[in-house]
């Protein structure tokens, strides 16, 4: 079957249609993993504005969503990343909310983590579904595109910069004297994100931990590496 992949050059609407249901699984069910442990840990403030849920049309921000991944997957070799509503989260409303804020960041990148090896399982099955099979191609090009997008949330939500959650992850651990400062970051979090991006550091400084996660997805895919590289150039080409 890669074989066939390889041999044909894949359609806008193959290519639009593999990514959509991975990116909107991938952004929606991270926000909706926040306002879950919160609950757990009492904040209902998202159960009670309706975010608890997998409807994705609750969590979907028109630019973060769908505008820049789409732009992102449509410039070749573009580096894609996109965000959503984020899930209101009162932290004083949290048992003990400098710990419990820990675990309620944490979330989100778990289970996109989670998920990237969901998608690795698809693909595995794609791979032993008979060539000629309806469903093979579909659920393979769904499974790279799963193992990447959610990699790529993982990995960049844990930078610790706030308002990313590794940010708020590192502020929960720091000694209060620490991290009240180091909290102050966040009204510039997105501005210094940006700029990582357009000057290329964004990349080098996530490319050690983008490799080991993609090599334990790809591994599980049941894919070789260089050929999880060639559907991904075709997905984004």
């Amino acid at each position: 079957m890669l074989q066939t992949v390889f041999m044909q050059d894949l359609t806008l609407v193959q290519q639009v249609s593999a990514w959509l249901l991975p990116v909107l699984l991938a952004i929606t069910v991270h926000e909706v993993a926040h306002g879950w442990v919160a609950r757990m840990f009492g904040d209902h403030t998202a159960e009670m504005m309706g975010r608890l849920s997998l409807n994705p049309l609750r969590h979907v921000d028109p630019i973060g969503t769908i505008v820049v991944p789409g732009l992102m997957l449509l410039m070749p070799g573009g580096f894609v990343f996109g965000w959503a509503k984020p899930v209101p989260v009162d932290w004083r409303n949290l048992r003990r909310p400098k710990q419990d804020m820990v675990w309620v960041a944490a979330a989100g990148p778990a289970v996109n983590l989670v998920m990237g090896l969901g998608w690795a399982l698809v693909a595995r099955l794609a791979l032993g579904l008979p060539a000629d099979s309806g469903m093979a191609l579909p659920l393979l090009l769904m499974g790279v595109a799963g193992i990447l997008i959610n990699t790529v949330l993982a990995v960049l939500n844990m930078l610790p910069l706030p308002p990313l959650d590794g940010g708020r992850v590192l502020t929960g651990l720091l000694p209060t004297r620490y991290a009240i400062p180091f909290s102050r970051i966040e009204p510039y979090g997105f501005w210094i994100l940006i700029f990582l991006l357009m000057t290329g550091s964004l990349g080098w400084l996530m490319r050690p931990m983008m490799n080991f996660v993609l090599g334990l997805m790809v591994s599980a895919s049941g894919l070789r590496v260089w050929d999880f590289q060639r559907l991904l150039d075709a997905l984004m080409s």
